[in-house]
């Protein structure tokens, strides 16, 4: 083969496989184009979501202050009205993102801001610790009459207590929260509970989720003695209460009077 003839094979060949590379490249480079496109759009829909999801949270967080606010305005007209506050003090949770999830596992729901909303009534709670048993009633009436509050569920442990020894006053509410531009009824899970209550089911829940624990069925027993020794000495601190409040009441319209007076400084916090 010439030297000619050799150097046009050569041309002929080089500009066959530039062809080929070229149209694989742009192959390649419309397929990037193509999955780039793809994984914008995904990511824009996970930002997208994780943005309405804080949202959600900050509305709940909301909700929570709201009933809070109630509570705190019930305890001071108590604190006012009957000379002594009915509410000892207030916790408040916001459920954790894990535990919002697990829980929708457990219950094969699928995730999603409508069905968090839907099906999970314990997103925000707010848990009220009294001093005495008819204290839970008092401000759980006193809370369910109010007319932008709506009770969509009520389970007593108090007078039905759970197998373990579990006693508590759950009411599921929703409420209205105002934002800037919308207003929204929130859900909002409520215990209510005394004390010794709280004390007994720290104890428990402490207990209930550690790894190991010896003799765990006689521990279990234990703390059912506990919860109804509790359930005894709220009864019989009640009946004190009762009594001595009775004792009181003999006094005359001028002694009450003046006793109401004497009170009339009372800090209003």
């Amino acid at each position: 083969m010439d030297k000619d003839t050799n150097d046009s094979f050569g041309s002929l060949y080089s500009d066959g496989a530039d062809s080929q590379v070229y149209d694989l490249t742009t192959e390649l480079m419309t397929m990037d184009d193509a999955l780039l496109s793809t994984m914008w759009d995904q990511s824009k829909e996970i930002l997208n979501f994780m943005i309405e999801f804080k949202e959600l949270m900050m509305m709940y967080k909301c909700a929570i202050k709201a009933v809070k606010t109630k509570f705190e305005v019930l305890d001071t007209e108590f604190k006012i009205r009957y000379q002594r506050n009915p509410i000892n003090f207030i916790k408040t949770r916001l459920k954790r993102t894990s535990s919002i999830m697990e829980k929708m596992r457990r219950k094969n729901i699928p995730f999603s801001l409508e069905n968090i909303e839907r099906y999970i009534n314990d997103v925000a709670g707010v848990r009220v610790i009294c001093s005495y048993v008819d204290d839970i009633y008092s401000i759980a009436k006193a809370l369910i009459k109010q007319d932008d509050v709506k009770l969509i569920e009520k389970k007593d442990y108090i007078i039905n207590p759970k197998p373990n020894g579990y006693r508590s006053l759950h009411l599921i509410i929703s409420v209205p929260v105002f934002f800037a531009e919308q207003r929204k009824d929130m859900k909002v899970e409520v215990q209510i509970r005394t004390i010794a209550m709280d004390s007994w089911a720290s104890l428990e829940h402490q207990l209930r989720y550690k790894q190991e624990i010896a003799n765990e069925e006689e521990i279990a027993r234990q703390l059912r003695e506990c919860a109804d020794l509790i359930a005894d000495i709220d009864s019989r601190m009640l009946d004190i209460r009762t009594k001595i409040e009775a004792s009181s009441s003999i006094l005359t319209e001028e002694e009450i009077l003046l006793n109401k007076l004497s009170k009339i400084d009372t800090p209003l916090e």
